[in-house]
């Protein structure tokens, strides 16, 4: 575990999310060179040309689901995802400045391996201002048609699960990898709707 990943998720769950459908949808962007090499990113990083190629195939997969709004960060890699599987659908996606990945200020463009989310980048946000933002963003984008698909980054997952008490691991960490958000009664469940063929990036941005 990242340092600091526990004090996100303690801060995320502390005000849990309450969202009045039954499920969602949640996608990360495709994978950038930026993942492959391990740096914190800006908000105009593009698609790689594998995540170009798994955007594509998260868009097939999605395109049989009922998905009423797509919601994304307008980041470039989120954008170009959210437009690859919205055109799949029909639908014109809505785009969320407060979907945007943490913005880790003077550490972009520097190596992300040993990320601290606790970490207090000059120029950039806290971590407590990163989860109430992310939260409140999360919230606004729940509150579209349902169902709903949010693309957005792997900080925004973080928070999103945590804030649902639900574990986030591995298997729904990957890039663009489909999860489907599901809760009985009270209890939220998180379902990957893809295998993935390759480890995905890094778990940031």
């Amino acid at each position: 575990m990242h340092p600091g990943l526990a004090e996100l998720i303690r801060l995320s769950a502390a005000e849990p999310l309450a969202p009045a459908c039954d499920h969602f949808y949640f996608l990360r962007h495709g994978q950038t060179e930026g993942n492959a090499k391990r740096i914190f990113q800006g908000v105009d990083i593009e698609l790689s040309e594998l995540g170009l190629e798994q955007a594509t195939r998260a868009a097939e997969r999605l395109a049989g689901e009922p998905i009423r709004s797509v919601v994304c960060s307008d980041a470039r890699r989120a954008f170009d995802t959210a437009h690859t599987v919205a055109a799949g659908l029909g639908l014109t996606p809505l785009h969320f400045e407060g979907l945007r990945e943490r913005n880790f200020g003077a550490l972009i463009g520097t190596s992300s391996a040993d990320l601290d989310w606790a970490c207090e980048p000059e120029g950039g946000e806290t971590l407590p201002q990163f989860v109430a933002r992310k939260r409140a963003a999360l919230a606004a984008a729940l509150e579209h048609p349902a169902p709903v698909l949010i693309v957005a980054h792997g900080g925004s997952l973080h928070v999103l699960a945590a804030a649902l008490h639900v574990p986030s691991d591995a298997a729904v960490l990957g890039n663009a990898q489909p999860l489907r958000f599901e809760r009985d009664g009270g209890a939220w469940s998180v379902k990957p709707l893809l295998q993935q063929a390759d480890g995905g990036g890094s778990a940031l941005a």
